[in-house]
């Protein structure tokens, strides 16, 4: 079912649900870029559709509002350990067809992926999924050839134009949000092509991890993790206990986001450490992104959103990695 209304009556339903729901859509924060006097595009809590970025590709992924970048799992003392509140509110977060996607990765990692994550399931369980319109492909992005350019996983689609609303409503709890307003017929239009395209080889295949072109990112990266950072779909994490000044018996758990790319995330005890060369970090990165992961469950981890690729600030093209690997497969043996 579709509607039209003015944006002063749509802000009135995001008003009405505030007492129910948090909403979460990709913001302008001026200032606040990676250079002096630029502006970055992010998530965060809006009150009003005018807040909405609809324009623009997001800098981040809307994967810090499911699955925090820090969060506290407990606190504990010597004989005690409690968990902290948790809101009671809903979240409606406003995102694309590949952001949805992505959260369909990050649900299969800690939800379906042998025992479920009871912190990560009681945060997905909250939410809603308000689809945002691609009117046109944003640079790096290649969601056409990993085929997340299209979804119906969404409850609302929300189209601002000239001052109108248009709103298509699939879920039943927001009907009556919209049963007063004009009917109209409303469906979002996917984007069919993108400026890149990426070709996973059909014959990918372990003898690959043998390629010298992992040499080249060697050089090139600087393990700064930049490119899972902002990545919707990866979802390693490591553990921090935090003990107060106070009372060092006294203190938190914290799960942290963590990077593959960075130095130090594989080492382990006793002084040893896995993947110390930069270029077999990137091997381990694409690897998992179009091959192991696929393997085990079916599609690609990977959605072309390309936001690696903008982050990179020695301009390291995961997509163009990707593609070398149809004749680094011709070359290995």
């Amino acid at each position: 079912m579709g509607y039209k209304l003015s944006t002063e009556k749509f802000n009135n339903f995001l008003s009405t649900i505030g007492n129910e729901y948090k909403v979460y859509a990709p913001i302008l924060l001026k200032g606040k870029g990676t250079f002096s006097d630029t502006d970055t595009v992010r998530y965060g809590q809006i009150n009003r559709v005018e807040e909405i970025v609809f324009d623009k590709k997001s800098n981040f992924s809307p994967k810090e509002v499911i699955l925090p970048i820090t969060q506290t799992l407990f606190y504990f003392t010597e004989d005690s350990v409690t968990e902290p509140k948790v809101d009671d509110k809903k979240i409606l977060v406003f995102l694309r067809s590949c952001d949805i996607h992505a959260v369909k990765r990050l649900d299969q990692i800690y939800l379906k992926n042998g025992a479920e994550d009871p912190y990560y399931k009681r945060l997905r369980e909250k939410v809603k999924f308000a689809l945002m319109e691609c009117e046109n492909s944003f640079e790096n992005c290649f969601c056409v050839s990993m085929e997340t350019n299209k979804t119906e996983e969404y409850d609302l689609f929300v189209k601002v134009k000239e001052g109108q609303v248009s709103v298509q409503c699939r879920n039943e709890s927001f009907k009556a949000y919209f049963e007063q307003c004009e009917h109209s017929e409303v469906d979002p239009k996917f984007i069919e092509s993108n400026d890149i395209e990426v070709k996973v080889p059909e014959n990918l295949d372990g003898r690959v991890f043998n390629w010298t072109g992992w040499k080249e990112y060697s050089q090139r990266c600087i393990a700064c993790g930049r490119c899972n950072t902002v990545c919707g779909t990866c979802a390693c994490f490591t553990m921090q206990d935090i003990f107060y000044k106070d009372n060092k018996n006294i203190g938190e758990r914290r799960r942290v986001w963590a990077s593959c790319q960075v130095d130090g995330f594989t080492d382990m005890a006793g002084g040893h450490s896995f993947r110390k060369d930069k270029g077999d970090r990137m091997r381990f990165k694409v690897m998992h992104k179009v091959y192991d992961f696929k393997k085990r469950f079916g599609y690609h981890m990977c959605v072309g959103c390309g936001r690696c690729d903008d982050a990179c600030p020695e301009y390291i093209s995961f997509s163009n990695c990707v593609n070398k690997l149809n004749k680094a497969m011709e070359e290995v043996k």
